[in-house]
């Protein structure tokens, strides 16, 4: 992966077939059917580095990464199923936890924003765009990924679990793998209606 030093002119954008082929036909893909292979360490240090390189006013960084194997996933999800149980959650609610034990790896992103110079809604705005790079990092890859939450995204005493303290939001679990068959195409947005051109 090429680096640059800081302060270093960075090469200006050239257009790619490549890469227009890839935004055209990205697709995610369902968080349960992802298998192995997965991204070694390596590919998994890559692949935040690129998700890092995202929009981010006031070099603040409002995002965390927590890095998920299977061993710690299956952990936590033996807690949050007892904890389904002790709320009174329904079995569908309790059922959503395959998508969390069943890829090779998952990246947590945890949003970090705090009051600061710049407004915390932007913040929250930089850990999406954060998940979104991951998405396109690991598609880069080979990969095939999933940006989900479910109902422990937002249950504090879920989210305790991740080690999420304070503040701190679950803005996405990304898991990543491999797929034995290609995912379907669905509807797209028809663009004329949900967009407005000034002069």
């Amino acid at each position: 992966m090429t680096s640059f030093d800081l302060g270093t002119p960075l090469p200006q954008p050239t257009p790619s077939d490549e890469l227009r082929r890839r935004l055209a036909t990205r697709r995610s893909a369902p968080a349960q059917s992802l298998t192995g292979p997965g991204p070694d360490a390596a590919q998994v240090q890559e692949i935040l580095t690129l998700g890092a390189r995202t929009p981010d006013h006031g070099k603040l960084f409002p995002w965390r990464f927590v890095v998920l194997g299977p061993q710690s996933r299956a952990a936590i999800a033996d807690d949050l199923r007892a904890l389904a149980v002790q709320k009174g959650l329904q079995d569908k609610t309790r059922a959503v936890l395959a998508k969390l034990v069943n890829p090779p790896l998952s990246i947590l992103v945890v949003s970090t924003a705090a009051p600061a110079s710049k407004p915390v809604w932007e913040q929250e705005l930089s850990a999406g765009a954060v998940c979104m790079n991951i998405e396109h990092a690991a598609n880069a890859l080979g990969f095939a990924s999933s940006w989900i939450t479910d109902w422990y995204s937002y249950d504090p005493d879920a989210t305790a679990l991740f080690g999420l303290t304070g503040t701190e939001k679950v803005a996405g679990f990304i898991h990543i793998g491999s797929l034995a068959e290609a995912p379907l195409e669905r509807e797209r947005p028809d663009i004329a209606t949900i967009t407005t051109t000034l002069p």
